[in-house]
């Protein structure tokens, strides 16, 4: 368990450094969402039985948390790998590449979390207050877990920042879009949203909705959002031996 600490402590460390320009990202995009959405819409457009500002924060939330647990580990892999050339050292170094991928994911969904928590705060000061239980919370943890495990394969796979431009326009954008963070997935037809709603983000949004909403919760979403996890790991884990090779 040494390399998970490790890395946790190392990432940590960088987080304490970077603490002002980490949190100014994570609440920056959530703001201009609740400003243009919230304050444009949310006073008197209605979905699904809720002003527009209850019903966007879940949403707001669920794409926080992708971007900010995919970025988090991506950048700084992208950064030892491209620049720093560090990266390697770790990959030859007799540790454990389980333990040592796993820590590298554990500090992306623990960044998802705490800018969680700034969104909650920042949601006060808009006069708005979500429920909050230990679902919400576990939701939004998986939610990130899985999306910094998809940001460390990714890193691992790219070979140039044009590369992960790529990625981040074909796959993270239209997720961030179409996952029902800004509409009801009900309003898609039938097929598009069979196919939409077996993606992650779905599953984090429309859960982090009905809890905030309903306060009611499907032990589904947990489920896949796990399988997802266990799944994007183990290729991470892969990704970094094949980039032993």
């Amino acid at each position: 368990m040494m390399e998970i600490a490790t890395v946790l402590w190392r990432e940590y460390l960088f987080f304490k450094r970077q603490i002002i320009r980490i949190t100014s990202s994570a609440i920056m995009s959530p703001v201009l969402y609740l400003i243009a959405f919230g304050w444009g819409l949310g006073k008197d457009f209605v979905v699904e039985g809720s002003t527009y500002m209850h019903f966007i924060i879940p949403g707001i939330i669920a794409i926080t948390t992708m971007n900010t647990g995919f970025n988090a580990v991506s950048s700084r892999i992208i950064v030892s790998k491209l620049h720093e050339r560090s990266f390697e050292y770790y990959l030859t170094s007799p540790i454990s590449m389980q333990l040592m991928s796993l820590g590298y994911i554990l500090s992306g969904a623990l960044r998802g979390i705490y800018a969680t928590t700034l969104i909650v705060l920042v949601s006060l000061l808009f006069g708005v207050v979500i429920h909050i239980d230990l679902y919400f919370i576990t939701i939004c943890f998986l939610n990130s877990f899985v999306f910094s495990a998809l940001g460390y394969a990714a890193a691992l796979s790219i070979e140039s920042h044009y590369d992960m431009s790529r990625f981040n326009t074909y796959i993270m954008t239209p997720m961030s879009f179409l996952c029902g963070t800004f509409f009801s997935l009900e309003n898609l037809p039938g097929v598009a949203k069979e196919i939409i709603g077996i993606l992650p983000l779905s599953h984090a949004s429309v859960s982090l909705r009905n809890i905030v909403l309903k306060e009611d919760f499907s032990h589904n979403s947990i489920f896949v959002l796990l399988v997802y996890a266990v799944v994007l790991y183990f290729i991470g884990v892969y990704m970094s031996y094949r980039e032993m090779k």
